[in-house]
This record gives structure tokens, sequence and C-alpha cells, in this order.
């Protein structure tokens, strides 16, 4: 039998009857009135859902949302089906909510799916052994279904129990539709890009980023960096940041970051210009500063 990579590859006879856990990624804007700001992530998900339903499997969803802080009401997945029911709109059908993502509930709840039905099980990250990756918690988790889908393409670098612990208990486990060509169209720009070849890597953490900018450096002749992790490179250039994120005991491997692009002839530019505020909020006063320092240009 040839390898399963893509949920495309799973017909009928693969998928009728069979509990499948799919990996989505619904971690989305919500306001203060739980209501969703902004529904692009949640319409990803459903040409493979309902590509799954369609071939009569029994459908498990599992996300996060948010930053893990334990269980915190505010990053219940609960508001998707259950104040704004975007997930059902979107399907057409009714979807059940869970309380939990593991324990004997859940084990009930899975048992009553029928064929087409789906089930989202609460924020699997209000488990700290979710980021962890725990094998035990993974193995409770894969024991929900038969086999694996991600479909979480911006989460799936993450080494969680829910993105790779699971692949080690579930087969076949497979991509979303669209997975398997983002990989391999980004495993050919890198191995053989076009030159100048410029990257650009946003997030909030430098030690997050570790792996990718380092990799990066051997590869690119000009890369950009921002998001929150450019006010540790800003800190680590002697620059003032106020209360902005910083990781200070990241500051000696931003300095070094900074200095092996230099010794590879690689550009890295940070932001030459932020907005500041005097509060994180709608109502702020904000202005533009702009920091002097040397972009690390060959």
């Amino acid at each position: 039998m040839a390898t399963k990579r893509s949920v495309g590859d799973l017909k009928e006879s693969d998928l009728k009857g069979k509990k499948v856990f799919v990996r989505v990624d619904l971690n989305v804007p919500l306001d203060d009135n739980l209501k969703i700001t902004d529904d692009t992530r949640v319409r990803a998900a459903i040409p493979t859902i309902k590509y799954l339903i369609g071939n009569g499997a029994k459908v498990i969803l599992s996300s996060h949302l948010g930053r893990r802080k334990g269980v915190t009401p505010k990053y219940s997945l609960k508001p998707l089906v259950v104040v704004v029911p975007r997930l059902s709109e979107l399907l057409g059908i009714k979807v059940e909510m869970a309380n939990d993502c593991i324990g004997e509930e859940v084990e009930k709840l899975v048992a009553t799916i029928t064929e087409g039905g789906v089930l989202l099980l609460e924020n699997v990250r209000f488990y700290k052994e979710e980021e962890k990756n725990d094998p035990e918690f993974a193995k409770k988790l894969a024991s929900l279904a038969d086999l694996y889908v991600n479909d979480a393409f911006g989460t799936a670098y993450r080494a969680h129990a829910s993105t790779e612990g699971v692949t080690k208990y579930l087969k076949p486990a497979v991509a979303r539709f669209l997975m398997q060509k983002e990989l391999d169209y980004l495993v050919g720009a890198v191995s053989n890009p076009k030159r100048p070849f410029a990257a650009i890597v946003g997030g909030s953490k430098v030690s997050s980023k570790i792996g990718v900018i380092e990799s990066l450096l051997e590869k690119v002749d000009i890369l950009l960096l921002g998001g929150g992790m450019i006010f540790t490179f800003y800190k680590a250039q002697g620059n003032k940041v106020g209360s902005s994120l910083v990781e200070e005991d990241k500051l000696d491997l931003a300095t070094s970051l900074l200095e092996k692009a230099k010794s590879k002839g690689v550009s890295l530019l940070l932001p030459t210009d932020v907005v500041i505020a005097d509060k994180f909020a709608g109502d702020a006063n904000s202005e533009v500063h702009f920091f002097a320092f040397m972009n690390f240009k060959h």
C-alpha cells in the first residue's frame, strides 16, 4: 500500500465509521463579549473537516486558544460552538462540545459520535503536558481515535502532544490537503532559492526561533526580523525598550546571532521604527519612535 501523506489520500474505505483525531488551529481573536473578530483560521479548517465527514468519518477536533495559564475560562473553545456557533454555521451541522480533552466524560462523548458527526474538545493547552509533549498525555489523546490528521499548519512545527506525540500511537497520520503542497514549496524554496534570497521571521520570543534563525543564516542573503522578539535585539544593542517584551536571559544570544549574521555576510535587518504607547489598549496615547542603531548589512 502506498504511503498516505495527505488527507486526500484517504478514501471512504479508510474513513467510514472511523474516529479521526484532527488537530486544527482555532486560535482566533475574541472580543470582550467572546465574539470572534476574525474567523480566517476557522474557515481554513472547513475543507478538511467537510472531506472527512463527507466520507463518513467521526471527527474529533483538537485545538488551543491563547497562551496557556492553566484552565482559564477566557481561553475556552466554547465560544466557537456556544456563544458564536461559527463552526456549526460553516459546516452546516451541529458541532458538539466537550468540557475537557481527555477523561471518562470525553470518552463517553466520543462513543456517541455518529458517522459524519463532529466533536470539539476543550482547549488542549489547559494541560501543561500538551506543550511538554508528555507521552502519557499524548497516549490519552490518541486513545480517542483510529487515525490522525494535522490541519494546523501554523503549529505543526511545535513538537507538542497533539501535533507530534499522538502520531506515535495513531496510524495513518496525515496532513491536511494543502500542507504537503506547502511543505514541498518550502523545501524547494530553501534548497534551491533564487538570489538574492530573503526571509522574514516574526514571533514574540527569540528562544522559540533560535533554530529557525540559525538555519536561515546558513542560507539567506537577507534576514528581516519582526514581532515582539525585536525588543530583545534592540536591548542587546543598548537601546531602551520600556516595558516591551524582552527575554533578559537571551540578550547574549541576540548579540551572538547579530555577530553571526555579520560574519556570514547576511544582512540582518530590524525595524527602524515602532509605535510606542502609555498602555496596551485601543485608547492609548501613542507615537512613532525611531531607533538609532546599526542594522547588520554586508
